[in-house]
């Protein structure tokens, strides 16, 4: 239950600072919580951090490295890197919208600063939803549903995000101008591939 929860935090944590520029309460969230913080040694260090006010750094600082990262310089979409003409799926053709129908998921684009279902974003947010899913499971005691989607969360990893996504964080972790999304492209890096690890392990 407890690695569960953990997952859990880390997908919503990480779909939030993927999908779209912070705010001062999500920003204040991930400064003042000690163990979040953990997750984000250079952010930790960061001399401006204790000499800037939040809303100053991320009017200046946080919120263009995001617009650079995502709309300016690279592409956070899984389809520009599977297709070989790499142009982006916006329709019902794109490759996560099956699975996206058939587990009850909707995409709020209104929310999120995206154009189509398959951002880097949007799929940690689907991956938060069914370790939801999964987390209620046990604690019902649905072990077989525990099993079942558990298969569905190793199956995405393996046909979507572990497919491209290493490739766009090693891009983000290189191109990024703050510590706060130098450290997220690490910390995503890092999870995804120990999750899928994990999955594999708990599907044998």
């Amino acid at each position: 239950m407890q690695q569960t929860q953990a997952r859990v935090n880390i997908y919503a944590l990480m779909s939030r600072i993927l999908l779209q520029e912070l705010d001062v309460k999500t920003f204040k969230m991930i400064k003042e919580d000690e163990n979040i913080l953990d997750f984000f040694p250079t952010l930790k260090d960061w001399g401006a951090l204790k000499e800037l006010s939040d809303a100053k750094l991320l009017e200046e600082y946080i919120n263009p490295d995001f617009v650079n990262l995502s709309i300016l310089h690279l592409i956070p979409y899984e389809s520009f890197y599977v297709r070989e003409d790499q142009m982006i799926e916006t329709g019902g053709a794109n490759p996560v919208a099956d699975m996206y129908s058939a587990y009850n998921f909707m995409v709020d684009y209104e929310a999120s600063r995206t154009v189509s279902s398959d951002h880097i974003g949007v799929e940690f947010e689907f991956m938060h939803h069914l370790c939801l899913a999964e987390q209620k499971a046990l604690e019902e005691g649905e072990m077989v549903s525990v099993h079942g989607i558990r298969e569905v969360e190793h199956e995405f990893l393996n046909k979507h995000l572990i497919k491209w996504a290493p490739l766009y964080l090693i891009n983000m972790k290189f191109e990024a101008r703050t510590p706060l999304y130098y450290d997220a492209a690490d910390m995503a890096l890092e999870f995804l591939l120990s999750d899928n690890e994990y999955l594999t392990q708990e599907s044998k």
